[in-house]
């Protein structure tokens, strides 16, 4: 399991801890969240239909950035306990590629328990970016997490690193994780 930490600017006293996996198959990549907390201080989305939906981030949402190593384009994936998702390409640092990316959906679950959210999403070979199946993944997992309680900005940013004075998911060297290519 890999922690996430949030940003020192987002401070979260409701969350205990927030920590996170991926893991290749044959098929594809699994993603896996884990927070521990106090649920009834947290605003999760509630059960939508599984669909396409921009702004997750706005609202407690999980997200993967895929990069292949060496390249600067990179896929970003939002995964929200709501079943709803999103996901973006960009050619480099915060540029957008294209907007008509079509991927096929994730299959998210999310769990809800006394002092947990558990959300697990699996996107297919398909989904990522290309030759990313043969290639080393250059990752960074981040997470969003939106109170009921906090007077001025009511979200917090979490991420395995935060490489700069703000929270930025999309900066480069945030993506500490390294995934290798696996072979079946």
């Amino acid at each position: 399991m890999l922690e996430l930490h949030h940003h020192p600017l987002t401070p979260a006293t409701m969350v205990r801890s927030l920590v996170s996996s991926v893991m290749r198959t044959e098929e594809g990549l699994v993603f896996s969240y884990h927070l521990s907390g106090d649920m009834a201080r947290l605003l999760v989305p509630k059960a939508q239909p599984s669909e396409r939906c921009d702004r997750l981030w706005e609202h407690t949402c999980f997200e993967a950035f895929l990069g292949s190593a060496g390249c600067t384009g990179y896929r970003e994936f939002n995964f929200s306990p709501s079943g709803q998702w999103a996901c973006y390409d960009f050619s480099g640092y915060r540029q957008p590629l294209r907007s008509d990316l079509h991927t096929a959906a994730p299959q998210i679950t999310a769990q809800i328990t006394d002092g947990h959210l558990k959300l697990q999403a699996v996107i297919g070979n398909d989904a990522l970016p290309q030759g990313a199946a043969s290639k080393p993944l250059r990752i960074g997992l981040a997470a969003v997490v939106e109170t009921r309680d906090t007077v001025e900005d009511n979200r917090s940013y979490w991420a395995l690193h935060h490489p700069t004075d703000r929270p930025d998911f999309h900066h480069p060297d945030s993506f500490v994780f390294e995934l290798s290519p696996q072979k079946y």
